[in-house]
């Protein structure tokens, strides 16, 4: 909880120097800060929802990527060292905001009506329509929010195992050096090596986990304010 407390402010505080003071023509820090905005507002929400509604999404979309990015670096953070997105509770809440958000913006826009357009396709055979009615209620109500929780859980816990166990195994092989003179321990060497590697990878992940996220939720929005399929 505190690494998520502490990554809220620096989010915060990031966003807020970063907009405060924006120039003409901007500084290097300026221009770092605009293509990070910039490429979540035109990748993710404006070529997804457009231009119109992409507005009204933007602080939410904006927000849900900034979030997963910053709890996701943490894990490559010495002294901090672990994602606080791998535990379920953060995922949980991001799929929660994500599932109302899309809801919501289903019944703003068509009433009780969008229930019948998520769950009934056009022009299906009246006699398949209970049993595609019920697979389309499992994917879109049931299927969705856990899977966001699922991937983002599981790709950060995954990635944390691996720089625990490469870093583990580095300092006993480096401790089998020192105090038993055993050369073994040179293989802390390969170990250390293979942790940098997965920092790199994790790294990776971190950011790619962010846009998975928003980009699914700026889908779901999509597919909630399409009339039909």
């Amino acid at each position: 909880m505190l690494i998520r407390i502490l990554v809220v402010v620096v989010v915060v505080l990031l966003l807020w120097l970063g907009s405060r003071r924006m120039k003409i023509v901007p500084s290097r820090g300026q221009l770092v800060f605009e293509f990070a905005l910039n490429f979540v507002r035109k990748s993710i929400v404006i070529d997804t929802l457009g231009e119109k509604d992409g507005k009204r999404f933007m602080g939410l979309l904006m927000g849900i990527f900034f979030t997963v990015l910053g709890m996701n670096l943490t894990s490559t953070i010495p002294g901090l060292q672990i994602a606080a997105s791998a535990n379920v509770g953060l995922p949980l809440v991001l799929a929660v905001v994500a599932y109302v958000a899309f809801i919501y913006a289903g019944i703003k826009r068509y009433g009780l009506k969008y229930f019948k357009n998520a769950l009934i396709l056009p022009g299906v055979p009246v006699v398949l329509i209970p049993f595609l009615a019920i697979l389309e209620f499992l994917s879109t109500f049931i299927v969705r929010p856990v899977t966001l929780i699922l991937r983002l859980l599981m790709n950060m816990v995954a990635g944390h195992m691996l720089l625990v166990l490469c870093f583990s195994a580095t300092q006993f092989f480096i401790v089998t050096l020192l105090f038993s003179g055993n050369f073994l321990g040179l293989l802390g060497i390969g170990s250390f090596a293979f942790g940098m590697a997965f920092v790199g990878l994790e790294l990776f992940v971190a950011a790619l986990q962010a846009y998975v996220f928003a980009i699914l939720t700026a889908i779901y929005l999509q597919m909630a304010l399409a009339e039909e399929h």
